[in-house]
């Protein structure tokens, strides 16, 4: 099949774990001191050398977040980090093993021919330890990258903003350490595999494709692959939009809790994709326009001036809550440098539009208020529907905060797979595709490709403590 010999399917059977294949490809889916002063007579401190370095301890120890404290002369000094351990010496039988997993890689949607499979067997033949263990290393490295981040770089993943850490460096070496002491390497290279039950799914899909079928190989390939571009691990409660799919899909326990349409970014302004956390909701909120789209709001009736202290200058313009507010009733508390939230709309029509890229780039989300509803009163929350809607009525910007926050992750999959194999594509909206399948032929996976162009504001994908937010995209 394309050169990544792909076995035939074992049965289906196994891979129908089949709430997260739904949330993508059902038909419906197709955050002074106190005391007194008193005169004491002064008394010479005693030398640093009559107190034992022991009593220090405590005292030394520096306390997070005193920006006045510094070590006094003689104490302890910590020890330095331990020397590098020695390069990991592989056996025959692991190298094997490896070459063994590499030849079936293809079934995940990686190509063997990648991590030179030819090289490694050539190694294996010399039969001596420290020619192969070198080769091994470099190849065990490379695989494991791909399984737990995915193949595509950086720059052929456009407006992509999602952090997986799921394995780095260090992580790496100590799995590869402890392959060697377990030997179960293909243990624990599937234990770097997504396993959210879509991938399952469009895996058993790339088996039951012809090999003559390339587009749709390629397809299935990309979308696998973006897979593993996401946390191995998304959370117990999350939610998910899948923007080409136009739907938002609350997840529990890998059940399909609650799921909705959605209305994503129009062309010229499209949704990215990132990852952020929900930690309530706004109701009745304000719309604080950005000032990347400022033009079509200054001025016009139904917005007002938010000025400077001076009262000159204009900040950014408002829209006040109320009927004709762009962000409707709801708005997600979801803190992000994009901008970008989950919101209701005021023009609940366009949820019935087919191709629903319509918005400035935030998430317009179908009967929005239910789900914050549900949220609100989980794990004992005291926002009961009748406090939500007695706010709502009451006409006041209010935050009401969830008793647990939950990630949110705003995705790109241009396709999904059904229980029986078959596949649902969705149109690639923002023309994402054809770059990423480009970098998923290419060995080093589209490093080498000139790196998409960054604006300023996007240079830190999360920043670390955001900025209270003064404008939202809708």
């Amino acid at each position: 099949m394309n050169g990544l010999m792909l076995p035939k399917a074992k049965g289906a059977t196994a891979l129908m774990l089949l709430a997260g294949v739904a949330a993508f490809a059902s038909p419906a889916f197709a955050q002074v001191k106190t005391g007194l002063a008193t005169q004491v007579k002064p008394v010479a401190p005693k030398p640093a050398a009559s107190t034992p370095a022991t009593s220090r301890g405590t005292q030394e120890a520096p306390v997070p977040g005193n920006p006045d404290y510094a070590p006094t002369p003689g104490a302890a000094v910590p020890p330095p980090p331990p020397p590098p351990l020695p390069p990991v010496v592989w056996d025959l039988v692991s190298a094997e093993d490896l070459l063994s997993y590499i030849q079936q890689v293809g079934k995940d949607g990686l190509n063997p021919a990648d991590y030179d499979p030819a090289g490694l067997a050539s190694a294996i033949q010399s039969g001596n330890p420290a020619v192969v263990s070198p080769i091994a290393t470099d190849r065990f490295n490379r695989l494991s990258n791909d399984l737990a981040l995915g193949h595509v770089r950086k720059p052929a993943r456009i407006d992509w903003w999602i952090v997986d850490k799921d394995i780095d460096p260090a992580k790496q070496d100590a799995l590869l350490r402890s392959v060697m002491a377990q030997h179960n390497l293909r243990q624990t290279l599937d234990g770097l595999l997504p396993t959210h039950p879509q991938y399952a799914a469009l895996k058993a899909a790339l088996e039951m494709t012809p090999a003559t079928d390339t587009a749709k190989i390629n397809r299935i390939r990309l979308n696998m692959d973006r897979w593993r571009w996401l946390p191995r691990d998304l959370g117990q409660k999350y939610i998910i939009v899948n923007v080409p799919g136009f739907h938002a899909t609350l997840v529990e326990n890998g059940v399909n809790r609650w799921k909705q349409r959605a209305i994503a970014g129009k062309l010229s302004t499209p949704t990215p994709q990132l990852n952020a956390t929900a930690v309530g909701v706004i109701l009745n909120p304000a719309w604080n326009v950005p000032k990347s789209i400022e033009k079509e709001a200054a001025g016009k009736k139904g917005f007002i001036p938010i000025k400077a202290p001076d009262g000159k200058r204009v900040l950014y313009w408002q829209q006040p809550p109320g009927p004709t507010n762009a962000l409707g009733q709801v708005k997600f508390v979801m803190p992000n440098s994009k901008a970008i939230y989950l919101h209701d709309t005021n023009a609940r029509s366009r949820f019935n539009d087919s191709t629903r890229a319509l918005s400035h780039g935030c998430v317009r989300t179908q009967h929005i208020l239910d789900l914050a509803t549900e949220l609100l009163g989980d794990d004992g929350g005291q926002w009961t529907p009748d406090k939500i809607q007695a706010t709502l009525d009451s006409k006041k910007t209010v935050q009401a905060n969830f008793v647990k926050p939950l990630p949110v992750y705003i995705v790109y999959f241009s396709a999904a797979a059904l229980i029986d194999g078959k596949i649902v594509d969705y149109k690639d909206l923002y023309g994402r595709d054809s770059k990423a399948m480009a970098a998923m032929q290419m060995k080093d996976g589209g490093a080498s490709l000139t790196p998409p162009k960054v604006k300023p504001e996007d240079q830190a994908s999360v920043p670390a403590k955001p900025k209270k937010e003064v404008a939202t995209r809708n």
